[in-house]
């Protein structure tokens, strides 16, 4: 993947597509949780979003992106991060995927974001009623590429099964704590900053609070 990001990159610069930031602005993780935290505190009490400047936003970001956390998450229509953090345009580095799994795919983008666009807090995000942690706790025949998605959740379930309490509302939590310590552990991310903080989290869909698992 690393030998990959120079050449995507490179390709991106001649198709006018602005992939690299010149100028990084490092945010700290907890300075970025506590705006997380904020953001979802707003988006729950507020009946209807708040306005976003997003014509600005839009111009300011043409050239660069400075996104103060990455967001891994389910691809889920119910769970875009930017309204659940009550974010605007270029403040969220976002990898989405079907049961918010983490495949190489997946840590090269997580692993641009920490190196290229100074990114230090990764948030590895479950949502309650996950149809693809769904499909993986009720087993059987599922088509083949869904089967890879189940495969990475299936001992996130086994898990789960070891647990009292409701079997799927576990499941979702340990698969989205199992994702959260695969990026931790990935040593080409520790190499490349002691800085990262890794927090995983869940998405009530009833209530729009994002619980925060450690």
């Amino acid at each position: 993947m690393k030998k990959l990001l120079p050449i995507l990159a490179a390709f991106l610069a001649l198709t006018g597509v602005g992939f690299a930031s010149n100028e990084v602005t490092v945010v700290n993780a907890e300075s970025a949780l506590a705006t997380l935290k904020k953001g979802n505190a707003t988006y729950v009490a507020s009946p209807v979003s708040s306005g976003k400047p997003t014509e600005a936003a839009r111009a300011d970001s043409f050239k660069s992106q400075h996104p103060i956390a990455a967001i891994v998450t389910c691809s889920d229509s119910r769970t875009s991060p930017e309204i659940i953090f009550n974010q605007n345009l270029n403040r969220l580095f976002v990898v989405r995927t079907a049961g918010n799994v983490v495949d190489d795919i997946g840590l090269g983008s997580v692993e641009y974001a920490v190196e290229h666009l100074g990114v230090r807090l990764i948030v590895v995000m479950g949502h309650q009623s996950c149809g693809a942690v769904k499909a993986t706790v009720a087993g059987g025949h599922v088509p083949a590429h869904i089967n890879s998605i189940v495969n990475q959740i299936k001992p996130a379930v086994a898990q789960a099964k070891k647990e009292k309490g409701d079997l799927l509302a576990n499941s979702i939590q340990c698969n989205a704590l199992r994702m959260a310590e695969r990026i931790k552990n990935d040593s080409s991310l520790k190499a490349l900053s002691k800085e990262i903080k890794v927090v995983p989290a869940v998405y009530n869909l009833q209530t729009g609070k994002v619980q925060w698992l450690n």
